[in-house]
């Protein structure tokens, strides 16, 4: 069974005023999306907005963000080719390794393509994000071609125990920014996170999935209280 978070907007904004601190004038920044994300933009368009700084360089991974990053005054910039000085995104779920299922927003291709591009990857998150093993609260997202898309859907179904499309409220298949569906999918409780993440990649119609492996340099878990919790990945350091 998943289980529903609460939402939880003072830890949440913990941690985005922590992530606001790690960015610096000059820097080209990745931007994923979300809520925390979206917290993130408003701050540094009000820090940037009439400063006197040179603009804040960003490459999106939404359209959402993409519209928020915009009328915030930050400079919006493709991602060919840039090498990001930091890549900043949310997570629906993170593990003890700092691994992630992210996707909750539709924007996991574009998402996994901005991280890649990233020397560092910040994730912010609420503390209640924060679970002994992925699959607790959240499906796993995994992004498909519509074409002959519940034949895919059998394909994990051998795989998972369950992959169900996400739907609009009228019924109709949500698509990514891609154009594509997004199937939820629940974690088999005894999977090897590294196999399942290879075998969901090869099946034949998906383009991407939401497992985030060994990707993140470091998590700002944001508590109630205002604090906010340092994580980085097993043998990394401080």
């Amino acid at each position: 069974m998943i289980l529903k978070r609460a939402d939880d907007p003072a830890a949440r904004a913990a941690a985005v005023a922590a992530a606001s601190t790690r960015i610096e004038p000059g820097m080209t920044i990745g931007l994923g999306s979300g809520r925390a994300v979206t917290a993130l933009v408003e701050v540094l368009g009000t820090h940037w907005r009439g400063s006197g700084r040179p603009p804040l360089r960003v490459a999106v991974a939404s359209s959402g963000t993409d519209a928020h990053a915009r009328a915030a005054g930050l400079e919006v910039v493709p991602l060919d080719d840039l090498a990001l000085d930091l890549v900043v995104d949310g997570a629906d779920e993170i593990d003890p390794q700092l691994n992630l299922i992210k996707g909750g927003g539709a924007a996991l291709l574009r998402e996994k393509l901005l991280a890649a591009a990233g020397r560092q990857v910040l994730i912010i998150a609420e503390y209640e994000k924060y679970v002994r093993r992925l699959g607790t609260g959240s499906p796993l997202p995994v992004e498909v071609v519509p074409f002959a898309w519940p034949m895919t859907q059998r394909r994990l179904l051998s795989l998972v125990p369950e992959a169900t499309p996400r739907l609009l409220g009228d019924g109709t298949p949500l698509r990514s920014d891609e154009g594509h569906y997004v199937l939820d999918c629940r974690l088999p409780a005894d999977a090897d996170l590294t196999d399942l993440a290879a075998a969901v990649k090869g099946t034949l119609g998906v383009v991407e999935h939401g497992l985030f492996l060994g990707i993140a340099s470091e998590v700002l878990l944001g508590h109630p209280d205002g604090g906010v919790q340092r994580l980085v990945p097993p043998g990394a350091g401080s």
